[in-house]
Order: C-alpha cells, then structure tokens, then sequence
C-alpha cells in the first residue's frame, strides 16, 4: 500500500470531483454498465453534476447506453472535452475504436488508457464521477484503484448463487486494495409478467441482500428485470429519465438516492485525488 500513498500524493488528477464512485461486478452479463449509466442518470436529475466514464475497454457500451452520437472535442492545448448527454458528461474508449476490432490489451496500455481518462479529460466541476469498470478482478480495476483513491465501490449482481460466488471476488479485491465498498444492487432482481402482472422469481430473489449482510456492507436496492431496460438502453434512451411513478425508473433512482446517502457516510475522507504519472496513451 506504500506504492499506492506514494503514487497519489505526486501530482493532482481531478481535482475538481467531489467523488468517485466505481460500479463492479465479479461477472459479465449482471447488467453493470446499464446499472451505472442509469445511475449516473439518477444522479443527475436528483440535482448533482455528473460524469460517467467507461473503464470497460474489452466492451465499452456507454456510448450505445447513453445516446452519445458525437466523439468527443479536443482543446488548444490537448485536453479532451467530454460529450454531454442527458446532463451527464461521458467519455469512453468506444469513442476512438473501430467499431468492428477487438481489443487486445496488455496491463501497460490499460494503465496508459486510465491514465489519459483522468488526466485528459476536461471533467471540470463535479459531485460524482461514476466509473463503469469491466467485469472481473483484472488489470483496470488495479489502476484505477492505484491511481486515484476512489470513494468507493458499487457492487452489481444478480441473484443466483452462481453470480454471488463471483461477485464475493470483486468485494474481495477493493477490500485488499482498502476500497470503501458502498453497497450492493441485485439487478434482474424479479419480472413482471406485462399481462397478468403476477411477479416471478427467474434467477432467485434476496441472494444479494443476505451477501451485503454477510460482508457486513449496505444493500442499495432492487433492480428488476424488464424489457423497458433492453428496449431504451438500445436506443439510447436510459429508463432512469422516465417518470418517477414508473416502477422501473423509480427503482433506479431508489437506488441513487441509498448511495447518495452511503457516500455522505463514508466518502468525507475519500475525495478524488493525486496520481504521479504523466499520461502515455494519446487519444487522437
């Protein structure tokens, strides 16, 4: 952990974000980055200025999430303007790939790509910095983390056993890296039936409320499963922005509103900080 102290006490990354929040999931297909654009959303529209930036290199879908047509802006001096969505102002590696190339990274180039989004990046003044990480225990999560020191971690699982065993890795890893862990949402939480309204347990109900009681961490709320989700997140359109009475829109600001509260409990002494290294990889 000394490396780490050493790392951020350097030179100043951020300086104008109040906090950073990482949203996580120790598996694909839990719904994270629908999670977390929504949230950033929630965010937004319950008065705070909001930045959203996508930390999944290998499946970077913020950009499809949000609705962002545009690439992002470049200044005199170099920086990069973030495009602006829904109020939230986003920046994503989906911006500067080819559409149909996979991305074959190793750890230097993930530490470069963090390194460019933190010190590039004209965040300007923010409440919250959501940041979308890619699923697993890897090398973009250990950046990040070694980077900035983040006001904490969100947790995204859905709640079959099977997700829950994986997802016990992700708190595993911020707590070796002495990340505040803000919560757990159980996304694909229960359906809906759309005709006769009865609801259904598909994957289990209540597995991520008694791990968040056994990690001794705080339950942020239930997500359900909806095809108003795949349908507005396909065009761009996050449900967060619908109105309040609306059960699924109103469960994400639910949601927004618990970690909001959380940070104010534990994010006081971990505000968004200093990093050493100047940025390497050049977003052109």
């Amino acid at each position: 952990m000394s490396e780490r102290v050493t790392t951020l006490h350097e030179s100043k990354l951020l300086t104008g974000v109040g906090h950073t929040v990482a949203v996580a999931s120790g598996k694909g297909g839990v719904g994270k980055s629908t999670v977390a654009a929504n949230l950033a959303v929630a965010l937004e529209q319950g008065g705070a200025t909001v930045g959203l930036m996508d930390a999944d290199v290998y499946g970077p879908c913020i950009p499809k999430l949000m609705g962002v047509p545009d690439a992002p802006q470049h200044t005199e001096n170099g920086k990069v303007i973030p495009p602006i969505r829904h109020g939230v102002k986003i920046m994503s590696m989906g911006f500067f790939l080819p559409k149909k190339e996979a991305v074959i990274w190793r750890g230097p180039m993930l530490h470069k790509m963090i390194q460019e989004f933190l010190g590039r990046v004209e965040w300007g003044e923010l409440d919250y910095l959501v940041i979308d990480l890619p699923p697993g225990t890897g090398d973009v999560q250990l950046s990040l983390c070694q980077t900035i020191p983040l006001t904490g971690a969100v947790i995204v699982s859905t709640p079959q056993d099977l997700a829950l065993e994986v997802a016990s890795k992700a708190i595993l890893m911020f707590q070796k890296l002495n990340v505040p862990l803000l919560g757990i949402v159980e996304n694909m939480s229960y359906h809906i039936c759309s005709h006769c309204g009865q609801r259904e347990d598909i994957f289990g109900h209540g597995g991520a409320r008694e791990a968040s009681q056994r990690a001794g961490m705080a339950f942020l709320g239930e997500i359900p499963l909806a095809s108003v989700i795949r349908v507005n997140s396909d065009v761009g359109q996050p449900v967060a922005l619908g109105p309040a009475e609306e059960a699924v829109s109103r469960s994400f600001h639910g949601v927004a509103r618990e970690l909001a509260a959380r940070i104010s409990v534990v994010g006081g002494d971990a505000k968004a900080g200093t990093s050493s290294s100047e940025p390497m990889f050049v977003i052109q």
